[in-house]
């Protein structure tokens, strides 16, 4: 079973969450989230909500800190929401993760401001995407697209809320395949013609 490790933080978005977890799971896919902390490491860890951007409070399966090998997912997966994607994005040990996961030929999705850990992480010019509040901070460095969804070898962007179905269906195509994408789709009950595009 193809498995992915979803982040979150206080202040992400929680559209592009949830709708991805959920139609990973929807495909089969293991899902497992894990909360980044935006308090100094000194500090006792906190509860395991995250406040997301809109005030929803998401409970995190478990703290990165205690993911017991966050390199064995088939995926890794960055949403956005300014203060969220700020804190994934700084994350030393996020940082290293996108590059383990690149390396080995894994998945890692970025949607809206999330994209901006594809900077931070200092990864190679490619194709990507992103919010349009962020396209200014990434558009010297990559290739940038206005396409809802980029998928530069492993690498998959998208814009934002608007288009997190996109997304998170492009992912499910790219770790179980077209079918299985054509199967989680029908159900879903979208507008006719909405996210058909294939990878």
């Amino acid at each position: 079973m193809s498995s992915a490790l979803i982040l979150i933080a206080n202040g992400t978005e929680e559209m592009e969450f949830v709708i991805t977890y959920d139609t990973l799971v929807r495909a089969g896919i293991n899902c497992t989230s894990a909360l980044v902390n935006d308090i100094p490491d000194t500090l006792p860890t906190p509860s395991p909500v995250a406040k997301c951007s809109r005030g929803v409070k998401i409970i995190a399966d478990k703290d990165l800190a205690d993911v017991e090998d966050p390199n064995s997912f088939d995926a890794l997966i960055i949403p956005g929401g300014a203060k969220g994607a700020d804190t994934l994005s700084q994350s030393k040990k996020v940082q290293g993760l996108i590059r383990a996961y690149l390396e080995k030929d894994r998945v890692v999705g970025m949607i809206c401001a999330g994209s901006l850990a594809a900077l931070r992480a200092s990864l190679p010019r490619s194709k990507i995407t992103s919010h349009p509040s962020v396209k200014a901070d990434l558009g010297s460095a990559f290739e940038y697209s206005e396409d809802d969804v980029v998928v530069a070898g492993k690498l998959i962007t998208s814009r934002g809320p608007g288009t997190a179905f996109l997304f998170a269906l492009t992912l499910v195509e790219a770790l179980v395949g077209p079918e299985k994408r054509k199967e989680v789709y029908g159900p879903m009950v979208f507008p006719p013609g909405y996210y058909t595009t294939p990878l």
